[in-house]
């Protein structure tokens, strides 16, 4: 493990390219949109009007049509919360605030189901999208990037890390349901840009999309173009010949066992952590991670005069090799908060890093989190803010678990 110096604002690109640069997919670089502070997640939130959010969600282009409100990067890394977003709607127009605490149930949605199956997930949930359950070979790059539609989206995620929600649908789409390619790659491709990137929402939304959830393929044509993107169309090479003029072809997808976790959970507890801080009271350090860096961390909050420890996970950094425009974000999040307090970052594996110490941390609902927490002997655990508490009922369905979860709010 090695103790890094501490990263300072300005030279959070140069800071990933020398330490972390082995580990990225990329050459490092910010985002051409996003900035990974709590200021600029705070400055999102105060300007925030959902107002015509219900019609404009899934528009595309221009881009000024879009009401999409481009906030899930900082709701992944706990900048913002689900909870905070939900109040902060309060006065807006019905239809908007009602649509709006859906897609917001949906993520938490997403992170009740993965925190139950956890990497269960990246099987299918009830339905196999690939005949067989084999993976389709093929020749080619399943994202065509002749076409318009297609390299307009591809290049946004590479260039900013994000994309609007009918836009993952159309790629996701054209990988699996159009080019017959392996789900659980272009996934990963996913996970590798987007900012937001989770494997609570983006795996449940490929799922979703292609089927594997539902049983009913997303079917991605000129027609969603035409209509979300007027004008795109138009000055692609395919304009005369376009290969999805169509929808694609109808077929049935064989269900597959599911696990009994969909309609049972025996261990909410454990799923959803605990209510109320718990564990050890001598806490020397803060452990923040990835998945809770806002101010409002209940660690963070609990422990001001404590210093703060992140650890930049190495051996599962080696694997996932992630696009830089991920790890600049967290860093600049990091240098942000070290002009603020003492923080120390290391690189390692962190139950080696936090041996020793007596860490208060936040629970995270992944299970990376409980397979290292569960090798500290001494930890101070902190709740997640959850907008529903995890109950044993069912997540077989989006609308099924509306019914049998518990509200919080």
């Amino acid at each position: 493990m090695t103790h890094l110096p501490t990263p300072g604002a300005g030279n959070e690109v140069a800071w990933v390219a020398e330490h972390l640069g082995h580990l990225t997919c990329d050459v490092p670089a910010r985002s051409g949109r996003f900035v990974g502070t709590q200021a600029a997640a705070d400055s999102a939130l105060a300007t925030l009007d959902i107002t015509g959010y219900a019609k404009r969600r899934n528009e595309v282009e221009p881009v000024r049509r879009r009401g999409a409100t481009a906030l899930s990067p900082f709701v992944r890394y706990g900048l913002l919360t689900l909870p905070q977003l939900w109040d902060a709607v309060g006065d807006a127009p019905s239809s908007d605030r009602q649509k709006f605490r859906d897609e917001l149930l949906w993520q938490e949605y997403a992170r009740h189901l993965y925190a139950r199956l956890g990497t269960a997930m990246a099987a299918p949930l009830r339905y196999d999208p690939l005949p067989g359950n084999t993976v389709v070979e093929i020749d080619v790059e399943p994202w065509d990037r002749t076409m318009a539609c297609v390299d307009t989206n591809v290049t946004e995620l590479e260039r900013d890390g994000w994309l609007v929600n009918q836009t993952r649908m159309w790629l996701a789409s054209h990988w699996t349901v159009r080019s017959g390619a392996d789900w659980r790659v272009g996934e990963d491709r996913f996970f590798r840009h987007l900012l937001d990137g989770s494997r609570a929402a983006n795996r449940l939304g490929w799922q979703w999309t292609i089927g594997a959830g539902t049983g009913k393929p997303y079917g991605f044509s000129r027609w969603q173009v035409e209509k979300r993107a007027p004008g795109r169309c138009s000055s692609c090479v395919h304009r005369n010949a376009c290969p999805i003029e169509s929808w694609p072809p109808e077929r049935t997808l064989d269900a597959v066992p599911a696990t009994p976790l969909l309609d049972h959970d025996p261990h909410p507890s454990r799923t959803g952590g605990p209510r109320v801080a718990a564990g050890d009271s001598r806490a020397d350090v803060v452990w923040m991670t990835a998945e809770s860096m806002g101010d409002d961390d209940p660690a963070l909050a609990a422990h001001p005069d404590l210093p703060v420890l992140f650890v930049f996970d190495e051996p599962l950094l080696g694997g996932l090799q992630l696009s830089g425009k991920r790890l600049v974000f967290l860093v600049e999040r990091l240098a942000e908060l070290a002009s603020q307090r003492t923080v120390e970052v290391h690189l390692g594996t962190p139950a080696d890093v936090l041996a020793g110490s007596i860490p208060a941390v936040t629970f995270a609902p992944v299970p990376g989190f409980r397979r290292i927490s569960s090798r500290l002997p001494d930890v101070q655990l902190h709740p997640w803010p959850w907008l529903r508490i995890p109950g044993p009922g069912t997540v077989r369905s989006f609308t099924g678990w509306v019914r049998s979860s518990l509200r919080s709010r």
